[in-house]
């Protein structure tokens, strides 16, 4: 196969375009290109970069979020295209960004490879208030609870659901794992969180070891 076609997955995250992103994703699919390769080869590395280029202020919040909204469609063609016996349940994981908070490109990232390795994984988006990450984990049975906050003004939100899970008798029945820009391992160490991820890969990493120990 040629791998330089996964170069226009990658190319369609960089250009905004989610129209060309589902063509693509559809096109590698059609031609028998493996998910987790189309995934991790191809829209994976776009989506890195364009954290990369806001980062270094080369590109703004509001394109920030068209990326994550084009990833968060792709992934949702691409899981469709997921072999059955990988898309049994592995684990359940489910992930936000906490109030007051919009950014979430990494959790994007982690949430895409998740789902390629077939894991259950509940988006709840962006600005979701504390209460609504604990009914929706006890709704859906969890196993882990992953939180992510882009500014140091929303990290004490990380914080709340550690106390708030504490308080309801219920910390006990899950695995948290807390990131974003400004967290640190000290910062869950602080809060009491099960694992702190450092950047997407890490927090793949940090998932599956936590869900070993489930």
């Amino acid at each position: 196969m040629d791998t330089s076609r996964f170069e226009s997955a990658k190319q369609s995250i960089l250009s905004l375009d989610k129209g060309k992103a589902i063509e693509v994703a559809r096109e590698l699919i059609s031609e028998g290109y493996a998910p987790m390769d189309i995934m991790n080869q191809g829209f994976i590395p776009g989506i890195q970069e364009v954290g990369e280029l806001f980062g270094h202020g080369r590109l703004f919040l509001p394109e920030l979020i068209i990326a994550g909204e084009t990833m968060k469609a792709v992934t949702e063609v691409v899981d469709e295209a997921l072999p059955e016996k990988q898309s049994g349940k592995k684990g359940t994981v489910v992930f936000a960004t906490v109030k007051g908070d919009v950014h979430d490109i990494g959790k994007g990232i982690v949430i895409s490879i998740l789902r390629a390795h077939g894991l259950d994984v509940h988006d709840l988006g962006r600005d979701v208030k504390t209460d609504q990450i604990i009914e929706h984990a006890e709704r859906v049975d969890a196993d882990i609870i992953g939180t992510s906050a882009l500014l140091t003004t929303t990290m004490p939100k990380q914080k709340d659901l550690e106390e708030i899970l504490k308080s309801a008798g219920l910390r006990s029945k899950y695995k948290t794992v807390v990131g974003g820009a400004p967290v640190t391992q000290r910062w869950a160490e602080r809060i009491g969180a099960d694992a702190y991820a450092a950047d997407a890969q890490d927090a793949v990493e940090k998932i599956f070891d936590l869900l070993d120990a489930v």
